[in-house]
């Protein structure tokens, strides 16, 4: 790679970072002036103040702008780009007046046939199968409906870990900095500026909805959740799943493995228990680690850990030599030191149950 490229990248990501902050007061005073506003109810919500929603807003202003200006928006892209209109537009909609979870739901599926049109499928993977003679796995007719079926998964299972203050916003760019660094890995330079865009805009919207000794000035609603998990998941499409020859079919899994497998057990959960899987409940992740007794942050922090971890696992698979083993070391350096750091902190420290984020509906 050139200095050219990381420069671009470079800026890439700095310009959606500053977009997304500087629209965040505008977008909050919005939210304020339609009544986007989260109001504390059950006990699934971990603040206990009204917090302005709608912070996805800004998000996909800086991400969408830093794109247009600085990748080549080909045909794939401009799928991605007009199914995240689509799913912010319901977002939003959703975030002021509440719409049922099967009009999300087929919001959802109409932003993925978009993609779907604009060439984003998935043809062909790598072989799970260890024991078969084939290298490659080709689903044939069911290319589409499976393709269908990850953008929905991934758009929902971001939204489904929106419970923490920063939580979904730290790991969408966590996963967005795992598949850049792959993407470079694989000369796909294109991705690689479209995720530093993802991660900028999401490193903008982080200081408003951090956890701190202040009350949490923005949440980013299903506005945002919905709109990161949609865009991770097409790209990923694009960029992870397109290399079947040199990408493992783990890989994909892992670069967004936190918030699969979280919803992959919150459905499980609900329908062993007689629930419909979009019951909303204590379940999840974060809810645990927080009835456990760590604090907010400190349960944000654990699952920061968890994702980076996953993600350098993901870049693992996807090198070779000298560069693996170097990085298997730091990952479980890493997941050590802030193991360590969560137990420490636990037993110092009482649990924080009053300010909190999100808390959104467990449905589409």
């Amino acid at each position: 790679m050139t200095a050219d490229v990381y420069a671009k990248m470079g800026i890439a990501l700095a310009a959606a970072l500053v977009i997304c902050f500087a629209a965040m007061p505008v977008v909050r005073a919005f939210a304020y002036k339609i009544g986007a506003i989260d109001v504390p109810g059950d006990e699934t919500r971990m603040h206990s103040y009204p917090v302005p929603r709608l912070g996805g807003l800004a998000i996909f202003l800086g991400f969408l702008i830093s794109v247009v200006l600085f990748a080549d928006v080909d045909r794939q892209v401009r799928g991605i780009l007009l199914g995240s209109v689509v799913i912010v537009v319901g977002g939003a909609v959703d975030d002021v007046i509440t719409l049922k979870w099967y009009v999300k739901l087929a919001l959802q599926i109409a932003a993925a046939f978009i993609a779907v049109r604009h060439g984003l499928v998935v043809y062909t993977v790598s072989n799970p199968n260890v024991f078969s003679a084939s290298e490659f796995l080709s689903f044939g007719a069911l290319a589409v409906p499976i393709t269908v079926l990850w953008i929905t998964g991934i758009t929902n299972a971001v939204n489904l870990i929106d419970g923490l203050d920063g939580l979904a916003a730290g790991v969408s760019g966590i996963s967005s900095v795992t598949m850049l660094i792959i993407s470079l890995l694989v000369s796909e330079v294109n991705v690689a500026v479209i995720m530093a865009a993802l991660a900028g805009a999401c490193l903008g919207f982080l200081p408003y909805n951090l956890n701190s000794k202040k009350r949490v000035k923005m949440l980013m609603g299903d506005t945002g959740a919905l709109m990161l998990g949609y865009v991770l998941s097409t790209v990923s499409i694009m960029g992870l799943f397109k290399f079947f020859a040199i990408i493992s079919f783990a890989v994909p899994f892992l670069v967004i493995g936190l918030p699969l497998f979280d919803t992959a057990l919150a459905f499980a959960r609900r329908i062993l228990r007689g629930h419909h899987p979009m019951h909303r409940d204590r379940g999840h992740f974060h809810h645990r680690l927080v009835d456990m007794g760590l604090s907010q942050k400190q349960a944000v922090a654990v699952l920061y850990a968890v994702s980076a971890v996953l993600g350098l696992a993901a870049v693992v698979i996807t090198t070779s030599g000298e560069a693996r083993a170097i990085i298997v070391v730091i990952a479980f350096v890493a997941a050590g030191a802030i193991g360590l750091y969560a137990l420490c902190a636990r037993r110092s420290s009482a649990p924080e149950r009053g300010g909190g984020a999100g808390g959104e509906d467990d449905a589409p």
